[in-house]
């Protein structure tokens, strides 16, 4: 039913916690479902430096947050302002239909994240302008 990386990053999720003083904080979820999502990152020169997440949730949110938040250290904004939920599920090596919404959460936590630092240094960061956060239905 789950792929082996779904339950490796499930297991052994990698950049738990939060950052102090974090650049960006998203927060997204759905409260019916109990999946909540926070994303916190650390941004230098337009280069994600770090990031780290706070899950509360199913083993596929923790493990969509856990693998998308390695797949966008070390990237510019621009790459990550591209990132889909599709990249986070062909990275855990695919997800239940039922759990791709976990991957949908993960963008938009990392999506509002980037919105929160555009607001807190007067930014415009492109490929944001009509971005809305989806509503999450299981």
């Amino acid at each position: 039913m789950y792929s082996e990386k779904v339950m490796d990053h499930f297991m052994n999720p990698r950049n738990v916690g939060e950052i102090e003083n974090a650049d960006g904080v998203g927060e997204v979820g759905n409260p019916q479902c109990g999946d909540i999502m926070k994303i916190f990152l650390k941004i230098e020169n337009d280069i994600i430096v770090d990031a780290k997440f706070k899950t509360f949730g199913c083993g596929s949110a923790i493990a969509s947050s856990s693998m998308a938040t390695e797949l966008i250290k070390g990237k510019s904004i621009d790459e990550v302002v591209s990132l889909t939920n599709r990249a986070v599920v062909e990275a855990l090596d695919g997800l239940p239909p039922k759990k791709v919404h976990c991957s949908v959460l993960a963008e938009d936590a990392i999506k509002v994240a980037l919105m929160d630092y555009a607001k807190k240094n007067n930014l415009n960061i492109k490929g944001l302008e009509n971005f809305k956060v989806r509503e999450h239905e299981h």
